[in-house]
């Protein structure tokens, strides 16, 4: 025989009302007694989901910021890595029962009024994405006295919890497989801005190359835009002046890796028998290029629920020790290698 809310207030010895108002969220009853009425409704077996009393479904606990961070925007844009990452952290905060609001930070605002206007409105915790992010930009963040999760970040020097991508792991993989599949020393496809994310990766190729009894000085590196246009422009201009070009290359990311070919492709090198390129973070347009793209895949989704997942536990443990998690990548080969 199912549960009733009569039931419930038969064994907490609270009246039908209180227990109805408990379950729906709605005022009028303490946290407190919220809190007992549905821990007890969870232990009795109590279906939330029942069809024919009014809007059971558990209350929220609170309400997670996420704050995207743009400095220059041209790393942290519309694309599918960051609306992937946003949907496994909304996914996450349903499950734990947490509202989500996101919001843009840009480097050109009064961060410290920002933060206090979020405060203000009602904040449990901080998801922060710091890929454009410095150190020195991230000290306002650091003074807060509310949880705070940093994502596609770390901070060597600063005790804070984040979530990011193994990009030494993901570089080095993919180096070594070109150095496996084309038995020469790769090229640099290499971003022309300076973000954390892309200097790990400049240190997982070569650490790929150093493995391998390379010298790291006989790397052909280009340094392109992070985009599809900014990169095919740079890589025209230096194929135009003449340039050396490699056998092979890993690029910084998948739009790097996609304007290069374009470009190397209308200069009349075949792909990948002349060239070979490999990219990423797996964006959607690597399966449509011609052809397809080999690339470093990335958990986005994954990785936006580990964060918030993490988030929730500081919330219900403030005194827990800072920990960082680094997502394992994985190749994905395609026919541009």
């Amino acid at each position: 025989m199912s549960v009733t809310a009569k039931d419930l207030a038969k064994k907490l010895h609270l009246s039908e009302a209180a227990v109805s108002m408990a379950l729906n969220g709605k005022p009028g009853v303490s946290t407190a007694t919220r809190k007992r009425v549905i821990e007890t409704a969870q232990q009795m077996g109590y279906d939330f989901s029942r069809i024919g009393e009014p809007s059971l479904t558990l209350p929220v606990q609170g309400t997670i910021t996420f704050i995207i961070y743009r400095r220059h925007g041209a790393v942290v844009s519309d694309t599918p890595f960051f609306s992937q990452l946003s949907e496994g952290i909304d996914s996450a905060c349903r499950k734990l029962r947490y509202h989500l609001n996101i919001c843009y930070l840009y480097e050109n605002e009064n961060t410290e009024k920002r933060i206090d206007e979020i405060i203000a409105a009602g904040c449990s915790g901080i998801l922060l994405l710091g890929t454009e992010m410095s150190e020195t930009e991230f000290a306002p963040f650091s003074r807060l006295k509310i949880p705070l999760v940093l994502l596609d970040c770390y901070f060597e020097n600063l005790p804070v919890d984040c979530v990011l991508i193994n990009n030494v792991q993901g570089a080095c993989m993919a180096t070594e497989y070109l150095i496996r599949t084309r038995h020469s020393q790769p090229g640099y496809l290499r971003s022309s801005y300076p973000i954390q994310n892309f200097e790990e990766r400049a240190d997982g190729f070569y650490k790929a190359i150093r493995a391998a009894g390379m010298s790291s000085s006989r790397s052909v590196v280009h340094r392109l835009s992070p985009s599809v246009e900014g990169a095919y422009g740079d890589m025209a201009e230096l194929l135009q002046q003449g340039e050396t070009v490699a056998n092979c290359y890993f690029a910084d990311n998948d739009l790097i890796a996609a304007g290069a070919l374009r470009a190397l492709k209308e200069k009349g090198y075949q792909i990948p028998k002349d060239v070979a390129i490999i990219g990423f973070d797996d964006m959607p347009l690597c399966s449509y290029m011609e052809p397809a793209l080999s690339t470093v895949q990335v958990p986005k989704q994954y990785m936006g629920q580990m964060a918030a997942k993490r988030l929730s536990e500081i919330i219900e443990d403030p005194s827990s020790s800072p920990v960082k998690l680094e997502i394992r990548t994985s190749l994905v080969k395609r026919k541009s290698v």
